[in-house]
């Protein structure tokens, strides 16, 4: 079965943490380049950051040195270490393997909303 369960989000001041986290079916996960995507209010969905079955990582630039992406492969769980958050960090956060379609599954995805 199919699954990807995004959690961790929340309510946080601009300059705080937050860790999401990923949960996903192995058939989606295993051996797979996954990313998190990002969509912020009135925008279009984006990757943030990605990360193969090795762990080797790239980010945005819009995230760089301010995010962390890291993966379980014997639990199918991707994490996502945000700190430093900022104003344009809001929005909902989502994963899945990197290059899914829209029309792929996508699961429900988790808010993040950053305040002053």
């Amino acid at each position: 079965q199919v699954q990807l369960v995004e959690s961790g989000g929340g309510l946080v001041q601009a300059g705080g943490s937050l860790r999401l986290s990923c949960a996903a079916s192995g058939s989606l996960f295993s051996g797979n380049v996954m990313a998190w995507y990002h969509r912020a209010p009135g925008k279009e969905r984006g990757v943030i950051a990605t990360i193969t079955s090795g762990g080797g990582a790239h980010y945005a630039a819009s995230v760089k040195d301010r995010f962390t992406i890291s993966r379980d492969n014997a639990k199918n769980t991707m994490y996502l270490q945000m700190n430093n958050l900022k104003l344009q960090d809001t929005g909902v956060y989502y994963c899945n393997q990197l290059g899914a379609r829209d029309y792929a599954y996508w699961g429900q995805g988790t808010q993040v909303t950053v305040s002053v």
